[in-house]
């Protein structure tokens, strides 16, 4: 590797999920970045791993992993939040059967949107947004690119505002209680590590009590370095990790053209990206040999 320092981008999201670069593109803009490392981590889905795999180019280590849509219900509201996880079995069933049913809920809140947007008179179709998704797990960002299609929005982020995705047309996902979801991964043999936990601007902190608990219960480490994190806010995440024994992980979190933040935005240390493979037993990284 030895062009500089290894550069690492462990959070990235393909079509397979609500992405729009392909699993394939996705590793080839990763090589064309000069990225050594890259995960994919779609939405709730191990969809794009094969085609990623037969794509990855000499010279990057593929990371397999997902991003699950997980819950935490000891609070009233119950707090969204979302884990990484990486290097688990695709096959270990417990988990499987899981994602198939977030993913399947997924679905049908989705059509549940659309049927309010429709109601309101909102000129979008179902079938076209299902068909948009090419397959892959449906998410608001699908939902808000028909907004976009049909003149109403000008971009993802007008689409998320309250006025429509944000609030007005938004509904519950069928969500993974947090504490079975870093079990399941655990007992799978991945390794699972909390995404954005400090983000503020998303409306999404996760409290440090509850991280304390989560580490007590098998969480393995926590994303500090992301574009939705102030300096303020990495910090912290940073100094908890620490406090905790937690490995600290940076990343883009790409979504392609629904996100300005570009591959390698933000990047993992190489210390940190080995205690997770050093932790993983469910499926090897994919790399060159030698």
């Amino acid at each position: 590797m030895g062009h500089g320092p290894v550069r690492i981008d462990l959070h990235t999201h393909s079509t397979a999920s609500d992405g729009t670069l392909t699993p394939e593109e996705l590793v080839r803009a990763a090589g064309a970045a000069g990225l050594d490392v890259l995960a994919i981590t779609d939405h709730d889905t191990t969809g794009g791993w094969d085609r990623a795999a037969r794509a990855r180019p000499p010279g990057l280590s593929l990371v397999r992993g997902a991003e699950l849509s997980c819950r935490w219900y000891g609070t009233e509201p119950s707090i969204p939040l979302h884990l990484l996880g990486y290097l688990f079995d695709p096959d270990h069933p417990e988990l499987v059967a899981e994602l198939a049913r977030v993913r399947a809920a997924r679905e049908v809140r989705g059509e549940r949107i659309v049927d309010l947007l429709r109601a309101d008179g909102i000129d979008v179709s179902w079938p076209e947004i299902r068909a948009s998704a090419a397959g892959g797990s449906v998410g608001r960002p699908h939902i808000a690119q028909a907004l976009i299609r049909a003149g109403l929005v000008a971009t993802t982020a007008e689409a998320f505002m309250p006025d429509w995705l944000g609030e007005r047309y938004r509904l519950p996902k069928d969500d993974i209680d947090v504490f079975r979801a870093i079990r399941l991964v655990r007992q799978a043999g991945g390794v699972p590590v909390m995404a954005h936990p400090r983000a503020s601007r998303r409306g999404r902190i996760v409290p440090d009590s509850l991280i304390v608990e989560l580490a007590a219960a098998g969480l393995a480490g926590l994303e500090a370095e992301h574009e939705d994190h102030s300096p303020a806010e990495r910090a912290h995440v940073r100094a908890l990790a620490a406090e905790l024994g937690l490995i600290v992980t940076g990343s883009s979190d790409f979504h392609g053209t629904h996100k300005t933040v570009r591959l390698g935005a933000h990047t993992t240390q190489v210390e940190a990206y080995q205690r997770i493979v050093a932790a993983a037993s469910g499926v090897a990284v994919l790399a060159d040999p030698g």
